[in-house]
C-alpha cells in the first residue's frame, strides 16, 4: 500500500535513508513531500491530506487541535538545535558565546535563513531581541523553506542559519557549530496519523519504525538527538 507522508524539511536526509528500509521490511511504498511546518499547516487547512505527518511539535499539536491528526497517534521522535554554517574550508567564525555570535553576524557579508521554516522564524525574532534586525535584514538572503545552506554553495550567502540536520544535509558546507546556549532554541519533532486515513494501520507502523533503535541510529548520524 502507498503511504503518503507530509514531512518537515529537516527530516529529508534521514528519511532518504529510512524510507527504503521501511519499504523493504513492510512491502509498503512511501510518498513523502517536504515543506516547512507552516506551509504544511496551510496545505492541510486548504484541504490537502495524507496518511502520516512528521513535523515540529508545535505544528503537530495545532493539527491535532483542529482535528486533522489523531491525538492518540502522536509520537515524539527527535530533538535538535539550530546551527551556523559556512562554505567548506572557509574560515570559521567564533560563535562560542553570545557576544561572539553577535560579532559573527555583524562581520558576515551576507546571511541566509528561511522565512517560513521554524529556525528562520525563530532567528527573525532573535535578531529583533538582540537589536540586530535592521543590520541583518540589510544583508539577508531568504527563501520560504528548503535547505538554506545551498545558498552558500551558489555564492549568495557567506553564512547560513538553520536547524543542524538541515545544514548537515548539504554537501560542500561546514557546520561551525550550534548557536550558543543563551540564544539556542531546541526543536522537537513528532509524528502522527491523519484522522480518516485509509492507510492508518500502515501509517502507525511507519511511526513505530521511526521510533525504533534502528531509526534512532540514523537520526543521530543526521544531526538529531534522541527525544527521550
Amino acid at each position: 500500500m502507498r503511504i503518503e507522508v507530509f514531512s518537515g524539511n529537516g527530516m529529508r536526509a534521514a528519511l532518504a535513508q529510512l524510507a527504503p528500509q521501511f519499504e523493504r521490511a513492510s512491502g509498503d511504498t512511501l510518498q513523502v513531500s517536504y515543506d516547512p511546518g507552516q506551509i504544511i499547516l496551510r496545505r492541510v487547512e486548504a484541504g490537502e491530506t495524507a496518511d502520516a505527518v512528521v513535523v515540529g511539535e508545535e505544528t503537530i499539536d495545532r493539527l491535532i487541535a483542529r482535528g486533522f491528526v489523531a491525538a492518540a497517534s502522536r509520537r515524539v521522535l527527535t530533538r535538535n538545535g539550530i546551527g551556523l554554517a559556512v562554505r567548506a574550508a572557509a574560515p570559521k567564525p567564533d560563535i562560542a558565546t553570545e557576544a561572539r555570535f553577535v560579532q559573527a553576524l555583524r562581520a558576515a557579508r551576507s546571511i541566509a535563513y528561511t522565512s517560513e521554516g521554524a529556525s528562520g522564524i525563530y532567528f527573525a525574532a532573535l535578531i529583533e531581541r538582540l537589536g540586530l534586525a535592521d543590520m541583518v535584514r540589510a544583508k539577508a538572503r531568504t527563501q520560504p523553506g528548503g535547505l538554506i545552506g545551498e545558498l552558500i554553495l551558489t555564492g549568495e550567502a557567506e553564512i547560513a542559519i538553520q536547524q543542524l540536520p538541515e545544514l548537515l544535509a548539504v554537501p560542500g558546507i561546514d557546520v561551525v557549530g550550534p548557536l550558543p546556549d543563551t540564544v539556542q532554541k531546541i526543536a522537537t519533532t513528532a509524528a502522527g496519523v491523519f484522522a480518516g486515513s485509509s492507510a492508518a494501520t500502515q501509517a502507525a507502523d511507519l511511526i513505530e519504525f521511526l521510533a525504533s533503535p534502528r531509526a534512532r541510529a540514523v537520526f543521530r548520524a543526521c544531526g538529531f538527538d534522541s527525544a527521550s
